[in-house]
């Protein structure tokens, strides 16, 4: 099993906590996790519908058979399982009782709300970063991970990429959209999910989208909070205060894998991530996924931003820490240029909070030019 940079807060947090609540997208590794960090606990996975009737009987009755410490998997299958979760955890001073996971974000959250408030805490699990798969073995070259995406199962059985993506998205739109909406025509929301793979890194415009696809802004909005829900796609949001400039204030839309999305593009070989016209979105896909889950694996909040005026001034990564403001450029090419830091150097001009800033490519060559750090993309994760 691949070792989890998030591994160190989870234990932290079951010192701290009665109830951890592990989140994020369907087969991200949650559940291995769990296992891999408390082997000693009892186990139960609501996901198997003779378990869930059992629980849904009588929930008091189910879980003194199933005593503390327990691991419940997927508990948004039964989310009034945690009142009385609640009740027995309340009942003693033990830390760490219970480890639940799930994966449907708000429905789960809003139950939290109702129920564990102020008794649980919660850490979001991303897929494998580039750092947990150096540690394990596996190769990093960027059109490998462009193309493979970041998905456990991929490597801990040697998946092929391609079907891999194919039967999670299958499953995704015929059973996870209709459980968290009633999406009717679900070839309008294929080519919706698609037309975003195709505006990875761009502003988020649903009059566009809404143009192509034929369906009102409305429905797409709602369609889009559905993929965040299921941890498909994430917005970043633009940074802007009083720089004297005009800003954009439309977030950009990425997806969780990259993986995933390279297959909606029809990718289907490293060569052809290399080849495509949209290889410099896919690997600032890859970069900005990278620093999120750095940020998350540390039990940070993601801070994380971009800039944009309207001279086309921009910055891709922008992390607020603090009072700086840490402006960092990514960049897919091998060889360095001169010219990749220049917006870095005009952002440091306009505030004086502004770090040093930092380039983020995919060359071997690292240095410092007037203080602006050059890095190679394995190493996003020491930036955050």
């Amino acid at each position: 099993m691949i070792a989890r940079k998030i591994q160190t807060e989870l234990s932290l947090l079951a010192r701290e906590y009665k109830i951890v609540t592990i989140t994020g997208p369907r087969q991200s590794g949650k559940t291995t996790l769990a296992k891999m960090q408390f082997p000693d606990y009892h186990y139960v996975n609501l996901e198997d519908p003779v378990v869930r009737r059992l629980a849904e009987r009588d929930p008091r009755d189910f879980m003194k058979r199933n005593s503390a410490p327990l691991i419940v998997d997927e508990i948004q299958r039964f989310p009034e399982l945690l009142s009385t979760i609640q009740v027995l955890a309340d009942g003693n001073d033990n830390k760490g009782q219970y480890i639940l996971t799930g994966s449907h974000q708000p429905a789960l959250k809003s139950c939290i709300c109702q129920s564990l408030a102020g008794r649980t805490a919660i850490l979001e699990l991303l897929p494998l970063s580039i750092e947990e798969l150096a540690g394990a073995g596996f190769a990093t070259d960027r059109d490998d991970l462009l193309f493979k995406g970041f998905m456990p199962q991929l490597y801990s059985e040697k998946m092929d990429p391609t079907r891999f993506y194919r039967n999670y998205y299958m499953t995704y739109v015929e059973r996870d959209a209709r459980q968290l909406a009633n999406i009717r025509n679900l070839d309008s929301f294929e080519l919706f999910i698609k037309l975003l793979a195709g505006r990875i890194g761009q502003l988020l415009n649903f009059s566009s989208l809404s143009n192509e696809i034929g369906i009102s802004t409305g429905t797409l909005e709602g369609w889009l909070s559905i993929l965040e829900a299921s941890y498909i796609v994430f917005r970043l949001q633009p940074y802007y205060e009083n720089f004297g400039k005009r800003l954009t204030k439309s977030p950009k839309i990425y997806f969780h894998d990259v993986g995933l999305a390279a297959y909606l593009l029809g990718i289907e070989t490293p060569e052809m991530a290399a080849r495509d016209p949209l290889m410099g979105n896919l690997f600032e896909n890859m970069v900005v996924a990278e620093a999120i889950k750095a940020r998350f694996n540390a039990g940070k909040q993601s801070n994380l931003y971009f800039f944009r005026d309207s001279n086309g001034t921009e910055i891709d990564l922008l992390l607020a820490s603090g009072q700086k403001l840490h402006p960092m450029e990514i960049k897919s090419s091998r060889t360095w240029h001169p010219d990749f830091d220049k917006h870095i150097r005009k952002f440091r001009k306009w505030t004086d909070r502004s770090g040093k800033g930092a380039v983020i490519y995919a060359g071997e060559e690292e240095q410092s030019v007037d203080g602006i750090s050059i890095v190679n993309f394995r190493r996003t994760s020491s930036m955050m």
